[in-house]
């Protein structure tokens, strides 16, 4: 990190990942794609690496070309929608004081899910919904596109230059910094390429983010 990357300044808007950075979720999507995968005969390891980097319409189209792409996507819709039910997931820690302490209008989601899945696991761990969300159905490119980031900052009528992405996975990384905003990296031991900055949990991120968006952190 250089030492202008570190005189950045992000300005007060603030656009976070969902699955990974605010909500962990990693075991349900795994247990959600595995059982995707198991009913087609599919690998379910080498079918969530690709998940994992991709929106499922272009998962389907890489692992499993030979079948009907709506057919896939309603099959994991089922699945997905019955985890967000049934499935056991928390929010990370620190994330409902430092969601609740930013501005309205200030802050939005920007997710590869699609926005009532995430509405279902916000209300089930106590977490605020923005009124910006852009999801899977928001673009027409998903991670590592721009696009999705671009599109938040757009709705938000903020510049790219004045917003902070807030990312756990290299792929969201990689967008945030191609729609030429300042893109910290939480909840991993090591820092994701590119990042301006790093920090092994959304905890220890919290206080940083919120004075970035000029508010003053509540204890956190």
């Amino acid at each position: 990190m250089t030492s202008e990357d570190e005189q950045r300044n992000p300005g007060r808007y603030v656009l976070f990942d969902v699955d990974g950075t605010l909500v962990d979720a990693v075991d349900n999507q795994r247990r959600v794609w595995a059982t995707w995968a198991g009913r087609h005969g599919l690998d379910a390891a080498d079918v969530y690496r690709v998940a994992l980097r991709t929106r499922p319409l272009e998962t389907f189209a890489a692992v499993a070309p030979h079948l009907d792409r709506a057919e896939c996507l309603a099959a994991l819709h089922e699945l997905e929608d019955e985890d967000v039910r049934t499935g056991a997931y928390a929010a990370f820690d620190g994330a409902s004081q430092l969601l609740n302490a930013l501005p309205p209008g200030a802050w939005a989601l920007v997710t590869s899910n699609y926005e009532h899945r995430v509405r279902g696991r916000f209300a089930r761990t106590g977490l605020p919904v923005p009124r910006v969300v852009v999801d899977a159905a928001a673009v027409e490119e998903g991670k590592p596109s721009p696009l999705p980031y671009l599109t938040a900052a757009e709705r938000l009528g903020a510049r790219p230059e004045d917003c902070l992405v807030v990312e756990d996975a290299p792929s969201g990384v990689e967008a945030g910094l191609r729609a030429g905003m300042t893109v910290w990296g939480v909840n991993s031991a090591t820092a994701p390429a590119g990042v301006h900055r790093h920090f092994t949990s959304l905890r220890e991120a919290a206080p940083e983010i919120l004075t970035a968006a000029g508010v003053p952190a509540p204890g956190l």
